[in-house]
């Protein structure tokens, strides 16, 4: 179901500045008490995920951040060599940096990260995916769409009890084929990974918010 603007409070036009990443805060009317946290992927903005995030949780309210990196008109979270190789320096302090972002905006607005859900895209899933690794606690449900892992060492980081989704585009010949290094980088550290491929691209899609909506709702298993 798509929700339209009106349905959300006035909160959804301001690009908040007072904390260390820019973001918006969506609150619908009927507020459910869950939250979906937004990691945008490269080159864009935070705004991009909002419909896709209200196609999968139209009650939950939205944490929209912006990365602080600089790419061509957009953003990014983390400096990159390569398409796929990434500055270890800077994913490390700019992750510190939005674990740091996520307590104390889940602080001033009451929000409960225990009710909260990660969803991330490209760069923004690299993100989520080295949050749950480096700042073991924070994150207890993900969902990674379009992810490879960028951590050059991975510490063995205890993931029993996180609950992880990741998505894969069939054609999708930049990330598509490091998406089982990632499922099996998670496994081996105990969390309960639901692994899909999609028949795209880099792209997203409503395949995804549907698997995504259906991932959500389904029983969460006790650790």
């Amino acid at each position: 179901m798509d929700v339209s603007v009106s349905e959300y409070s006035d909160e959804n036009s301001i690009l908040r500045e007072d904390l260390t990443f820019a973001y918006r805060l969506s609150k619908p009317a009927n507020a459910s008490g869950d939250c979906l946290f937004l990691l945008h992927g490269s080159g864009v903005d935070e705004t991009t995920l909002l419909p896709l995030a209200r196609r999968i949780a139209p009650r939950s309210v939205i944490v929209a951040a912006r990365g602080r990196i600089r790419q061509e008109d957009g953003f990014r979270w983390f400096e990159r060599i390569t398409p796929t190789s990434f500055e270890q320096a800077s994913i490390r302090a700019e992750t510190a940096a939005y674990a740091q972002f996520a307590t104390e905006v889940a602080r001033r607005h009451e929000l409960d990260l225990s009710h909260a859900t990660f969803l991330g895209y490209s760069n923004g899933a690299n993100v989520v995916s080295s949050l749950m690794l480096l700042h073991p606690g924070l994150i207890r449900q993900a969902a990674l769409l379009r992810a490879m892992p960028v951590l050059d060492a991975s510490p063995m980081t205890g993931l029993g009890g996180m609950r992880v989704l990741i998505i894969a585009g069939a054609a999708d010949q930049t990330y598509g084929p490091f998406a089982p290094a990632l499922v099996t980088l998670f496994s081996q550290r105990g969390a309960e990974i639901d692994a899909r491929i999609v028949a795209s691209g880099h792209e997203f899609g409503d395949t995804d918010a549907a698997i995504v909506r259906q991932w959500l709702a389904a029983p969460i298993a006790m650790a």
